[in-house]
């Protein structure tokens, strides 16, 4: 079957202008709109975007997809007060939808998340289109898991029963994991079912953009004065489900075993409260580096490191998530430290590309930073973290591929 001309109205709660919607949205659906798809896209955009700078941002993106053939609409994002702010989004998103399914013909809506599925669902009922539902992540565990809400509170439940009758009335479901599609296959509404197709499609990255450079490592460590440091690279923001302390804990514990060792956090904000964090643990400024480096500059960076690290809260909700940092540090040669009990993390490492460690005691953390080293010195080890990144996590031949199936598959009938 052939994609050309079939059309898909694409609802995101992430903006377009957002990092995420830039890095996971947007690649996907222009390579998507080359093999005929033929795109309309409903975001919610933040405050930003309304204002000065941000329309004339909005508009030279709407002429970018326009080149791609992406018709993309978009509505405010309103954040407070929680409940009532999102159900005047869903209302709003609905009344705005049901404008585009008729004008455009739409066949198919792909909800990227509860909310846009919430949205989806009446579109169906009301068109009877088919529906792709994107569990990007288990909504309402992951509040309970944040401490935001309470299990068995009166938002928590909406949540759940949105997602039953999401995951029970979609044709096509994606997960980010295979560890999270074990349990819920297994829920109310989807136990026995048939007539549904389900792609497991993680977090990849432009693996074009994300590569390693020899240039690169030479012109920032010349930059950082990094000389034969080993740089452990840290990317992305800090606390919240980022375990920042015990990042912290490994890189002393790092050093303490080799006094070369140098942390390289790159991260755009709150460099403060790293700074706090490393004087605690006697890590002098001459140890380690804070960069708030642009989303196109964390290559480069990434290239003059050798090795990655991401410590993540581990919870049950964190079964469904796929760190897009895992993509893009082996993309670029690097083998990682992470722990257990996220996502698919545990099988990631079975490909012998980094440390995977249980819990946070000083042995273990330097038990695993001798551990890291040693594989950075393995002759082979960018050529091995590229290929797997190449096989698990690239755009185009990994999540442009398996969107491809997903939509012909469910387009035709599954």
């Amino acid at each position: 079957m052939t994609l050309e001309g079939r059309r898909v109205l694409f609802i995101s709660y992430n903006g377009m202008l957002d990092p995420l919607g830039q890095t996971q949205v947007l690649p996907y659906l222009k390579q998507l709109s080359k093999r005929g798809v033929r795109f309309t896209v409903l975001s919610f955009e933040r405050n930003s975007a309304f204002e000065s700078e941000g329309r004339d941002k909005c508009n030279a993106l709407r002429q970018e997809l326009i080149a791609d053939a992406i018709d993309w609409h978009f509505l405010r994002y309103h954040q407070t007060p929680t409940l009532p702010a999102t159900i005047f989004d869903v209302a709003n998103g609905f009344r705005y939808a049901r404008k585009l399914v008729r004008q455009n013909r739409i066949e198919l809506v792909h909800a990227r998340s509860h909310i846009p599925a919430t949205i989806a669902l009446a579109l169906k009922k009301q068109f009877n289109v088919k529906m792709i539902f994107d569990v990007r992540g288990l909504l309402a565990d992951e509040y309970v898991d944040a401490n935001h809400w309470r299990k068995g509170s009166t938002p928590y439940r909406l949540t759940k029963l949105i997602e039953r009758r999401a995951l029970s009335g979609a044709e096509g479901i994606v997960t980010l994991t295979e560890k999270i599609w074990s349990i819920i296959r297994e829920w109310d509404g989807l136990r026995g079912r048939k007539d549904f197709v389900h792609e497991v499609i993680p977090c990849c990255a432009d693996l074009q953009s994300f590569k390693f450079r020899q240039q690169d490592r030479d012109r920032r460590r010349a930059e950082l004065e990094l000389e034969d440091r080993f740089v452990i690279v840290y990317s992305g923001s800090i606390d919240g489900w980022y375990l920042t302390e015990q990042m912290a804990d490994f890189f002393a514990a790092a050093r303490k075993r080799r006094s070369n060792v140098h942390a390289l956090w790159l991260t755009p904000t709150r460099h403060d409260r790293i700074q706090s964090l490393m004087l605690a643990r006697g890590i002098p400024e001459t140890h380690y580096t804070i960069v708030a480096a642009a989303p196109r500059e964390v290559s480069s960076y990434l290239s003059a490191s050798d090795a990655g690290l991401a410590f993540i809260k581990a919870c049950f909700s964190k079964l469904a998530s796929s760190p897009t940092k895992y993509a893009e540090y082996l993309a670029c040669g690097l083998p990682l430290i992470i722990n257990s009990g996220v996502g698919d993390s545990d099988t990631l490492m079975d490909e012998n590309v980094g440390v995977l460690v249980d819990d946070f005691t000083e042995q273990q953390l330097a038990s695993g930073a001798e551990k890291l080293y040693a594989l950075s010195l393995e002759p082979d080890m960018r050529r091995r973290t590229r290929e797997v990144a190449e096989r698990r996590f690239d755009v185009s031949t990994v999540g442009v591929q398996k969107y491809s199936r997903l939509y012909e598959r469910v387009l035709e009938g599954i």
